[in-house]
């Protein structure tokens, strides 16, 4: 249990510092770094919506649900039994809990979230480092949950 608290710290203190050296670095450029010419980039955009650009501005709406999910995820983490077998349940359960801390924190600090990784040659949207932690852990605890552990009672 204390090891998983200090890895949430210490995906946090990561994301935190990756929001922190954008707005330091990336925000007063009049362009922005290109990392993989015509591919990646490294930009700023304060973001006030969730995934995608839904719930654009809705601050509280997503602050509430966050918490909600902070909750459910560690009322139903107490649940999983602490074996091998099912250590990549609580060690995918740390990354979505960092995550979502991580722009919890930006939301309810400065309203927004600061996102900097963009993919444009596809158009995807920009994200930061939270939003990797909660979409390929959340990717990965749907596959685990749908083979290998279909079959838990939680």
């Amino acid at each position: 249990m204390i090891i998983e608290f200090l890895s949430v710290i210490l995906l946090l203190a990561l994301d935190q510092w990756s929001k922190y050296m954008t707005v330091i670095h990336i925000k007063p450029r009049t362009d922005d770094l290109q990392i993989i010419n015509g591919i990646f980039e490294l930009t700023y955009v304060e973001n006030t919506g969730a995934a995608f650009g839904i719930f654009k501005d809705g601050t509280f709406f997503l602050i509430i649900i966050v918490i909600i999910v902070i909750i459910v995820i560690l009322r139903y983490k107490r649940k999983i039994p602490r074996t091998k077998h099912y250590l990549p349940l609580h060690i995918l359960s740390v990354f979505i809990i960092a995550g979502a801390l991580g722009n919890l924190i930006d939301r309810i600090r400065v309203h927004y979230v600061v996102d900097m990784f963009h993919f444009y040659w596809f158009e995807f949207p920009v994200f930061n480092v939270a939003d990797i932690y909660v979409t390929c852990s959340a990717f990965l605890l749907m596959i685990l949950l749908l083979t290998k552990y279909r079959d838990l009672e939680i």
